[in-house]
C-alpha cells in the first residue's frame, strides 16, 4: 500500500494487496406485486435451432406437472411466443403495472407483440432499448405467484443476454443446440458467457435431433451425427433432451396449440427443473 493512500481504489491505478475491487450492483427489482421461486433463461449461441419452441415445451411441461409458470419473451425483435401459445389480445396495465396475457392452461405470457399495435410492426430498436425492454418485463410486469419463469432470450452473447442476466436473479440457464459440428464452438462460447456470468447450466437439449420416418420407423441424421453427448462430457453437462424432426411441433407452434404437443422429450428435464425447485 502507498503510503499516501486514502483507501479510494476507484481513483487509484496501484495494482497493491490491499486493493479493494469495485462491485457494482446491476440487479433490479421485481415488482413487488410479483413472488418468483425460480428463473430459468434459453438461450442459444445462433439463431434457428428452436429456441423459442423448445422454451414454450418446457413451459407446458412444467405446467402439467402443476407448478404455476410463466413465459418472459426476452427476443424483443423476433417474438414468437404469443403465438405458439395462440395469444392474440393485447396485454393491458394499470397503476400498479402490466398484466401478462394468460394462455389457455393459465401460462402467463408477456412479449412485446403484446404491447405493438400490429403483430407484424418491426421492432428497430437500438440494443439499450432493448434491454431496458426485457428489464422493464421484469419490474413493470404484475407475474403474481410463479413457481417458474422462464426467459426466451435472443440467440448469441449480445445486449439483451448481458442485460438479463445482470439485471434478472437468473436461477440456471438451458443451452439448445442442433446437431451440426460446428455447433460445438457456438456452445462453449454460450458457456462461458453463462461462467463469466456466474450463472449455473442447467444442462443441454439438442433439437432437430433426427428424423424418424413413419413408414419404416427408423431414425435418420438430416442434420449429421449428433455432438451433444460429446459436449454434454466435455463440459461435465447433463443432457436434458434429444427433440426429434416432427412436423406436428412446427404445426402445433402455427396454430397457437403448443399446449397441446403430444411427447415425453421433456419429462427428465421436468424431473430436474422440480428438484432444483425443491
Amino acid at each position: 500500500m502507498n503510503e499516501n493512500c486514502d483507501n479510494n481504489c476507484g481513483n487509484c491505478g496501484e495494482d497493491c494487496a490491499d486493493r479493494k475491487e469495485e462491485k457494482h450492483d446491476f440487479r433490479a427489482a421485481l415488482n413487488e406485486l410479483s413472488h418468483v421461486k425460480k428463473v430459468i433463461g434459453i438461450i442459444s449461441g445462433k439463431g434457428g435451432v428452436g429456441k423459442s419452441s423448445v422454451s414454450a415445451m418446457l413451459a407446458v411441461t412444467m405446467q402439467r406437472l402443476g407448478y404455476r409458470v410463466g413465459v418472459l419473451d426476452a427476443d424483443v425483435t423476433g417474438p414468437s411466443i404469443p403465438k405458439a401459445f395462440g395469444i392474440r389480445g393485447k396485454a393491458e396495465g394499470s397503476d400498479l403495472g402490466l398484466y401478462p396475457r394468460q394462455s389457455k392452461t393459465g401460462i402467463a405470457i408477456m412479449s412485446v407483440n403484446l404491447l405493438l399495435d400490429n403483430d407484424t410492426d418491426p421492432v428497430i430498436w437500438r440494443g439499450p432499448i432493448l434491454g431496458n425492454t426485457v428489464k422493464q418485463f421484469w419490474t413493470d410486469v404484475i407475474w403474481g405467484d410463479l413457481d417458474f419463469l422462464f426467459i426466451d432470450m435472443p440467440p448469441g452473447t449480445g445486449d439483451v443476454p448481458l442485460t438479463v442476466f445482470q439485471s434478472i436473479p437468473v436461477d440456471g440457464i438451458v443451452i439448445v443446440t442442433s446437431p451440426q459440428e460446428l455447433v460445438s464452438m457456438i456452445v462453449s462460447k454460450a458457456l462461458k458467457m453463462a461462467e463469466m456470468m456466474k450463472i449455473p447450466v442447467v444442462g443441454l437439449v439438442e433439437n432437430m435431433s433426427y428424423f424418424r420416418c413413419p413408414d419404416n420407423g427408423k431414425d435418420y441424421h438430416i442434420f449429421g451425427e449428433s455432438h451433444v453427448d460429446e459436449i454434454a462430457e466435455k463440459h461435465s453437462l447433463k443432457v436434458l433432451a434429444k427433440l426429434p424432426i416432427d412436423p406436428k411441433i412446427s404445426a402445433a407452434c402455427d396454430a397457437g396449440m403448443i399446449e397441446l404437443f403430444d411427447g415425453s422429450w421433456f419429462d427428465a428435464a421436468g424431473e430436474l427443473l422440480a428438484s432444483i425447485l425443491k
